[in-house]
């Protein structure tokens, strides 16, 4: 399951999160974005981690918390700390080795 999240509950799903979080920056024109959301979808299906997505066009300010200038950046949230990054178009296997 993917969840949209917003700076009103970015806390309660990233953050206090008792697993690992993907939190997938994206924009809806963005092409890379396009092509790596399948990917993204299927590791919320299988379970890899919670997924979170944040429109960087709905939720700027939580593009610029993070520092997120390009796009889709994926960040990794372990026990509500950052864990990891990473910028552009990646594989499902590179994304697993983020988690």
């Amino acid at each position: 399951m993917e969840i949209t999240v917003t700076k009103e509950n970015f806390a309660q799903e990233v953050l206090q999160a008792e697993q690992t979080v993907l939190v997938d920056f994206f924009a809806t024109w963005c092409g890379p974005c396009k092509m790596i959301a399948p990917i993204v979808k299927q590791l919320a299906d299988e379970g890899k981690a919670k997924v979170c997505k944040i429109d960087v066009d709905v939720q700027p300010e939580l593009a610029m918390q993070f520092g997120v200038d390009s796009i889709p950046t994926l960040l990794v949230f372990k026990g509500g700390q950052l864990a990891n990054r990473a910028l552009g178009f990646c594989t499902k296997e590179q994304l697993e080795a983020l988690l």
